[in-house]
């Protein structure tokens, strides 16, 4: 090494409460420990965090999904302040899933921009760094005045479907705004792409109209961002079967899988949903057709990248 080149602060990873085995898998991935933590409540039900190690002049890198509960949230941004307050060199919030992202603009009167308020939080609370997979939108990179390493999943997904070697396949965008990552997906998978036609009745009330492209005889894939109540996975598979598809694949980066979900793609005519882990999926909201696959590995080579200041989107070329 030259005389001139700056060492790198040792890094340290820590992990919420949230999706402790991806952190554990991440973890294993870097051959890097988890850092002691203290997470517990007081009587009345509030958190209180306590980093358990020395973490003065440490790179830290916080690994917590924010879905709901807000809890999640909570202890994200109480860690975060945890680390600043005990003088560690640069704080990396890693959020594989980053929660009150749908709300990102004024789209009726009197509502909140709960993603905006979310990025100001997670920069107030002492960030220096944002590593995220899949966002809902992909300006919410621009809600942060800090940088944002946006990650995508797709390459996990891609690289599960090249192995199933389907023939004659078509990837169809759910909606029109789906049509961006639904063309990637084709690019990659060397497939044709349709379009359907969605109407939004209400929020979480979706209902397929029509089909725009070929897709009679074919294998299908479903790309989304996220899977919340099934409702538009279940409708535009049905729509599908109607025309003709032969085999229908659903995928998500994100399973929340609230409410109904579980039942409506159970019911569905399809023939499996991958998943990718960045939400920790409890037993009761698996089923046979649910393929959960793993991110670690990619989000333990951004962190690596991030730590070693190499370029993150390199990754994904």
């Amino acid at each position: 090494m030259s005389g001139t080149s700056v060492a790198r602060s040792p890094m340290m990873l820590i992990s919420g409460s949230a999706n402790r085995p991806l952190a554990e898998e991440v973890a294993n991935h870097l051959d890097q420990p988890l850092c002691a933590v203290t997470c517990r409540r007081f009587a009345d039900g509030e958190l209180f965090v306590k980093i358990d190690e020395n973490v003065r002049g440490r790179d830290v890198y916080i690994v917590q999904p924010t879905n709901p509960p807000a809890e999640n949230i909570i202890e994200l941004l109480l860690l975060m302040d945890a680390a600043k307050r005990a003088s560690a060199a640069r704080i990396t919030a890693v959020i594989p899933y980053f929660g009150y992202a749908r709300q990102d603009r004024k789209d009726q009167p009197r509502v909140a921009i709960s993603a905006k308020l979310m990025a100001n939080m997670v920069s107030g609370s002492g960030a220096d760094r944002v590593l995220a997979i899949d966002f809902h939108q992909h300006q919410l990179q621009g809600f942060f005045d800090l940088p944002v390493d946006h990650l995508y999943a797709l390459p996990v997904f891609v690289n599960h479907y090249r192995q199933k070697q389907l023939k004659d396949l078509v990837i169809v965008a759910s909606d029109v705004g789906g049509a961006k990552m639904a063309r990637g997906f084709a690019k990659r998978l060397d497939a044709s792409l349709a379009i359907i036609d969605k109407r939004r009745t209400a929020a979480n009330v979706a209902e397929a109209v029509n089909v725009v492209g070929e897709v009679a005889g074919k294998d299908c894939i479903i790309p989304d961002d996220m899977i919340d109540t099934g409702g538009t996975m279940a409708e535009a598979a049905k729509a599908l079967k109607r025309l003709g598809a032969k085999r229908i694949f659903l995928c998500a980066t994100h399973a929340l899988l609230s409410g109904p979900a579980v039942e409506r793609l159970s019911n569905a005519p399809i023939e499996e949903v991958a998943v990718a882990n960045t939400i920790a999926l409890p037993e009761a909201r698996r089923f046979a057709k649910l393929k959960i696959l793993s991110i670690a590995q990619l989000l333990a080579k951004a962190i690596g990248y991030t730590h070693s200041d190499q370029s993150v989107s390199a990754l994904f070329d």
